[in-house]
């Protein structure tokens, strides 16, 4: 972590300084605010966080209940949001109470006596390596809960409005805050009360029930399968042996579970097929009791036998696959002219099935894609044009997940009998690794994302994609690090500057780059970045060099790359790197010796390869996405003509008080 430049820190360092909304939030719901946010669920929570990195816009996030989720129905996190939980600083803490999945083990009628399970396969979860974070399974409670200690800590001071119920919206034609919403106070001293509040922006996180979803006239389209399953979360004893283990689980008798361990060494999910529901059933199959659930488990696990104890959680549903066309209010016939006021995330805009572990983790991608860019509005940073690219981004990864969650729950609840090749489960599993990993989110050429006419410059960072971390070693005190691990969610764009020639060299191209990106009037630094503002605090610029880091003079690494912070004027020097010996990231990421300058979205995914010999490139794409400082005030009410909060303070220090 980087602190102590604003003077000495004692206590946690995690803990920011208050600022902006922070030094004076409302403890109750305000009647105005930049932005409301509609349920705590993943999407919402996590964009409540990125939000709350922003202090000078104020946000609010309500829920219905009366206090934090406890008993969560998602569990399963995959690699790619455990890799987003690092830059919220609470990857590791997760991983060490969560259960971690490294194999699954398949399970099919034995060949000799049909009517006893055996286990065929038991491949690794990630066999080529694909992330270096785990795959997780932990109660969606408790991710909840680490986002909202980031909120609490943020300089936003930012805590959820709890027992307060949306009941509808209206948008005004004009106004500051043109999204007028009706609400009820459900709990607290003004139970029964309604009232409405206005806002600037609203996002509609709350659930497939979605309110915010039907006051902006869109539906959910798609298809239900017409096939039951009871899911429950419980401890119980049994000769299984396999029970601490993921498994897919088919037997003759017509039936299919697919098992989840959870976190604490005893509790575990079964999702146990019911099979087929007949017109007119649906209700009828949603009141199968949890001994009716155990019983089916048992019929399918023959020979072995399990006795459930206790009952956390259970439900019964029909799997559904939908979709809403665009996850703003903006009609078809008015994109492009008018720009979005109210959004959907997470379940609001996609359902799907469970088994693929895939809606907690597709709805905090939501909310992450659509916070920074409100953020980036909200402060000035960038035109309203930025945040018609969410639904354009977001609902082609939705339908993406649709697909792949079709194909695998048809066949989860296939026969044996009924596959061609036995195998054909494990096979499509190991096959499609990458997608419920979430690393298969590949973002088309849009104003924020360039094209990939320079992607041979860096072929292991493929433009539109997340940006797969690497290892390198610090140049400043020769720590060996992951550098995508520094990037923290503060708002800010990363530009990672790979060198093409020895540091000593007073013609690199290097060197030419570094001086035009910190002196040349249309370089985005000079042009984009406050006055009030550290160096560093709307690019956050790094240089990887291609020798060890003992072969790298910190005097002579640009100035650019050595940023002044804080108000003493301290230097940043943690931002050189050199190469690991035996993990040289300009071979593992197939960077050209030539050098290459590689652009990085703060929701981490890789913007553009650009050649390091043309820096104007870089002035061009990033000219459509930030406004001038003095033009952001301009447009602004003079109301919100504050300083842009990107200083420090925003970005998880504490100064001595």
């Amino acid at each position: 972590m980087h602190f102590h430049h604003h003077g000495y820190v004692s206590g946690n360092p995690r803990v920011q300084e208050p600022a902006g909304i922070g030094l004076d939030r409302p403890e109750e719901l305000p009647d105005e605010m930049d932005v409301l946010i509609v349920g705590t669920g993943p999407a919402g929570m996590i964009a409540a966080a990125q939000l709350s990195q922003f202090p000078q816009v104020h946000t609010r996030i309500i829920e219905r209940r009366p206090g934090r989720l406890q008993v969560g129905q998602a569990d399963g996190i995959q690699a790619r949001s455990v890799e987003t939980f690092q830059a919220f600083g609470f990857a590791d803490e997760i991983s060490n109470e969560a259960y971690h999945i490294t194999e699954m083990a398949f399970w099919k009628p034995d060949p000799q006596n049909p009517d006893h399970i055996i286990r065929t396969a038991r491949p690794e979860d990630d066999p080529h390596g694909i992330s270096e974070f785990p795959h997780l399974i932990v109660n969606q409670a408790r991710v909840l809960d680490y986002f909202a200690e980031f909120m609490a800590n943020s300089a936003s001071r930012m805590a959820p409005d709890y027992g307060v119920e949306f009941l509808d919206l209206q948008i005004a034609e004009d106004g500051e805050y043109p999204v007028h919403v009706r609400v009820r106070h459900v709990a607290g001293p003004r139970e029964g009360q309604e009232r409405t509040v206005r806002a600037k922006y609203v996002l509609g996180a709350d659930g497939a029930r979605s309110r915010v979803r039907a006051s902006i006239g869109r539906r959910l389209e798609g298809d239900q399968a017409n096939h039951a399953w009871g899911v429950m979360d419980v401890l119980a004893t049994t000769d299984f042996p396999d029970i601490r283990l993921k498994c897919a689980i088919q037997s003759r008798s017509g039936g299919n579970i697919l098992l989840i361990p959870r976190e604490g060494g005893h509790l575990f999910r079964m999702y146990v097929d019911l099979g087929e529901v007949a017109p007119g059933e649906s209700s009828k199959v949603r009141q199968t009791t949890v001994e009716q659930i155990t019983a089916k488990a048992n019929a399918i696990l023959h020979p072995y036998t399990l006795t459930v104890q206790h009952v956390a959680w259970h439900s019964v549903y029909e799997v559904g696959h939908r979709v809403t066309d665009k996850f703003d209010d903006v009609p078809d016939e008015l994109t492009g002219e008018r720009t979005p006021r109210v959004f959907i995330a997470g379940d609001a805009c996609h359902t799907h099935s469970a088994k693929a572990g895939q809606g907690m983790n597709v709805s905090m991608q939501d909310g992450f894609n659509l916070a920074w860019k409100l953020g980036q509005v909200l402060t000035g940073r960038s035109p309203k044009s930025l945040l018609s690219t969410y639904s354009a981004e977001r609902q082609v990864i939705a339908q993406n997940l649709i697909d792949f969650d079709k194909e695998w729950s048809t066949l989860m609840a296939k026969k044996p009998e009924e596959m061609e090749d036995p195998s054909i489960l494990e096979q499509f599993y190991v096959k499609t690794i990458e997608f419920p990993a979430g690393f298969m989110t590949q973002y088309k050429p849009s104003m924020i994302t360039g094209t990939d006419d320079h992607q041979s410059l860096a072929e292991g960072f493929p433009v539109g994609k997340r940006f797969k971390s690497a290892k390198v070693s610090r140049v400043c005190d020769g720590n060996p690090l992951h550098l995508g691990h520094l990037a923290v969610a503060d708002g800010r764009w990363r530009v990672y500057v790979f060198a093409d020639s020895p540091t000593a060299a007073e013609d690199s191209t290097l060197k030419r780059w570094a001086e035009w990106m910190r002196q040349n009037p249309d370089s985005p630094l000079v042009r984009f970045t406050p006055g009030d503002a550290d160096e560093d605090g709307l690019f956050d610029l790094k240089v990887i060099y291609q020798q060890p880091h003992t072969e790298v003079d910190i005097t002579q690494v640009p100035p650019v790359f050595r940023p002044t912070v804080g108000p003493f004027g301290l230097t940043q020097l943690e931002k050189a790197f050199g190469i690991l010996p035996g993990q040289d990231i300009f071979e593992a990421r197939q960077i050209s010796r030539e050098g290459a300058v590689v652009v990085v979205r703060p929701d981490q995914y890789v913007a553009h390869v650009l050649p390091l010999s043309a820096p104007e490139a870089l002035a061009q794409f990033f000219d459509g996405i930030f406004c001038e400082p003095q033009e952001a005030d301009q447009e602004r009410p003079a109301t919100d003509r504050q300083p842009t909060p990107i200083t420090a303070n925003s970005r998880g220090y504490t100064p001595a008080s």
